[in-house]
């Protein structure tokens, strides 16, 4: 049997691996290489794939698991720190943007529900692209930055409502929006069940499926959500987008919404990067060359408009004349969210073919100079500066300050609250050193978040966890789990995000050391062997040793990599010798062999004139033993005698 979808995906994923290479060495952005991708594979390109029916049905889940993934990013303290620049900043720019589109579209001859549209459509910035940049150049925290992220979380907000809005101005009357009494019940109820899921029904619901501790019954629980929100909101004729966007915002403010955010973006990526596709398949070669001179007109003055009115909003709240030209600068190309509502636009009728061409090539044009914008964005601040200007507008109106944040830095990471964990924090707490725990247990995370302890719930494999405790500016990590495979994962997430964070793992398993090491680890520590440590610790303190040689004694083993124990497991005879101001003493450890097998150790004591210490039995160990404990095979008895001949063990 032919499948089709899958014939279409591998041509996809195929296409897009070999041109994400080659755009990831030119340093150019990933979602162009998708559009790129598309372009190449469509009926316009190669003519690889000839239907994009299927593809477009993919494309739609992108959308859904974008708007949820930016529902999810949503959370009110984020809001709070930026707030005035969302409310003031965001709706001035969103506004004054749709006013001159608007105007100048009707000049142009364009009819009101057309130039209300294309009005939406440049308003919108790439809040992928912009966030990428800012975060990759640490400028996510300046003042710019804050005032950048501001205002896209406001385009973020405003563009579910105009994707909601969309269909009134193609004039459609099936829509409930055109029945006011019933649109405004439809918004209360939805509001009222938002508010009640997300404060008592969801977080609920997630402590319940945490506390199995299974992750795939975790990940269908929040795309059961996902879905079933959109369901519902598509179900009353309100738009998919909607629902998915609120879907997230209920997820948000829990304490498993970055557990949900990790699981949700690997799916994200895969079908928004279908969405990006199928756009790029819409795009026509021929078209674009023939109007080469005019997109590239249009692109230059929308990059020219876009910059004054987003500078001027940005004035407004009393920024200097620095800050406005640099963040006119780095939201002056169109974004991702007006591809949706162009293709839903060409859908209903508002905007035709020709227009939806010239849209699409315009964006990624604008969108594929934004980092070479941005580079140049401060050389033109300061160029700005030197204007001949009154110093109100250049020094602005009022000073701006930002609303001190706390932000973890140089910081420990501890993964896993349990014995291992718990100490870690204790320690740290005592020490004053700053510290964040990352847990699984449901209980003990609710637990302890009401005894006022740092702690957040979340699997420490997904970067999206991570990051919300700041790895990238964390000094330490520790990792006191008993997942070997999820130890490797956090090591490799870990480093990944953060090449220098200096990583000491705890496990139970010898075999892990190597593999732990291989990855990036820096320390170690096997827990089989730290416990025969102690024990011969005690043993040498009880034979007189001074506490100094039993510590040289011990950072001898510790420094070749605990060589003398993993001889033990190759089954061969290790001795070794203490001196202490009285007698010298022999430390010996003999594997017990076939012959021995099942023999009680007074057996084994009349074989040897030694006084017998521990038996070390996998990764048990068996202190002072009785002279009837039965021996097995591949027991590492552990024994002393003095170096004078004098046996040590009284028969």
């Amino acid at each position: 049997m032919d499948i089709f979808l899958l014939k279409d995906i591998v041509i996809i994923l195929a296409l897009s691996v070999m041109v994400l290479l080659i755009f990831r060495k030119a340093r150019i952005p990933a979602i162009l290489a998708f559009f790129v991708t598309g372009l190449l594979a469509g009926p316009h390109g190669l003519g690889l794939i000839s239907s994009t029916e299927e593809v477009q049905l993919l494309a739609e889940l992108g959308v859904i698991f974008l708007l949820f993934t930016i529902g999810m990013e949503f959370s009110f303290e984020k809001f709070s720190h930026v707030k005035r620049y969302v409310i003031f900043g965001g709706s001035l720019q969103v506004s004054l943007t749709l006013i001159i589109i608007y105007l100048i579209c009707q000049i142009l001859g364009f009819s009101a529900s057309e130039s209300i549209f294309i009005g939406f459509l440049i308003a919108f910035s790439s809040t992928a692209i912009v966030l990428r940049l800012l975060q990759d150049s640490n400028q996510l925290h300046s003042i710019h930055g804050q005032i950048s992220m501001g205002i896209l979380i406001f385009q973020d907000i405003a563009v579910v409502f105009v994707i909601l809005l969309t269909p009134l101005l193609a004039g459609l009357n099936s829509t409930p929006a055109n029945n006011w009494p019933i649109f405004l019940l439809t918004g209360i109820i939805l509001i009222l069940f938002t508010f009640i899921s997300a404060k008592w029904v969801v977080p609920q619901l997630l402590h319940y499926i945490a506390r199995f501790k299974s992750s795939e019954i975790f990940l269908l629980t929040i795309i059961l959500i996902c879905f079933g929100v959109t369901w519902i909101t598509s179900s009353i004729g309100l738009s998919t987008a909607l629902g998915a966007f609120l879907a997230g915002l209920i997820i948000s403010n829990t304490d498993y919404s970055h557990q949900a955010l990790g699981n949700i973006l690997p799916f994200q990526d895969i079908f928004m990067s279908f969405f990006f596709v199928s756009i790029g398949m819409l795009l026509n070669p021929g078209f674009i060359m023939e109007n080469l001179l005019l997109i590239l007109l249009i692109t230059v003055l929308i990059l020219i408009i876009k910059s004054l009115i987003t500078s001027l909003s940005v004035g407004v709240l009393g920024s200097s004349l620095r800050i406005m030209v640099l963040v006119g600068l780095i939201l002056s190309q169109i974004g991702e969210f007006s591809f949706i509502l162009s293709a839903t636009g060409l859908q209903l009728g508002i905007i035709n073919e020709e227009f939806f061409q010239i849209f699409l090539s315009v964006s990624l044009i604008s969108m594929s100079v934004t980092p070479f914008i941005m580079n140049y964005a401060p050389k033109i601040a300061e160029l700005s500066d030197k204007a001949p200007l009154p110093p109100k507008i250049k020094h602005g109106f009022h000073s701006i300050s930002l609303k001190e944040e706390i932000i973890l830095r140089d910081h420990l990471i501890i993964i896993g609250f349990g014995i291992n964990g718990k100490n870690m924090a204790k320690a740290a707490s005592r020490a004053n050193i700053p510290y964040v725990v990352v847990e699984l247990n449901p209980e003990i995370v609710k637990t302890e978040k009401i005894r006022g302890e740092s702690i957040y719930f979340g699997d420490a494999v997904h970067e999206a966890v991570l990051k919300n405790i700041n790895i990238d500016k964390a000094r330490i990590m520790v990792v006191a789990i008993s997942d070997p495979l999820g130890t490797r994962k956090i090591v490799d997430t870990a480093k990944k995000l953060n090449p220098e964070l200096y990583t000491i793992i705890r496990t139970r398993y010898i075999k892990e050391m190597e593999k732990l090491y291989l990855r990036g680890a820096d320390e170690v520590i096997p827990e089989e062997f730290e416990t025969s440590i102690e024990i011969f610790s005690r043993v040498l303190d009880k034979y007189g040793l001074s506490k100094e040689n039993i510590d040289d004694y011990i950072s001898e083993i510790r420094s070749d990599g605990y060589e003398m124990f993993r001889t033990l497991s190759q089954n061969e005879t290790v001795t070794c010798t203490l001196d202490n101001d009285t007698t010298p003493v022999n430390i010996i450890s003999i594997p017990i062999e076939t012959q021995m097998d099942g023999k009680p150790l007074e057996y084994f004591i009349k074989k040897y004139d030694y006084e017998v210490l521990a038996v070390r039995r996998g990764s048990a160990t068996f202190k002072n033993p009785e002279i009837n404990f039965e021996l097995l095979k591949g027991d590492i008895v552990i024994m002393a005698h003095s170096n004078n001949n004098t046996p040590l063990y009284e028969k």
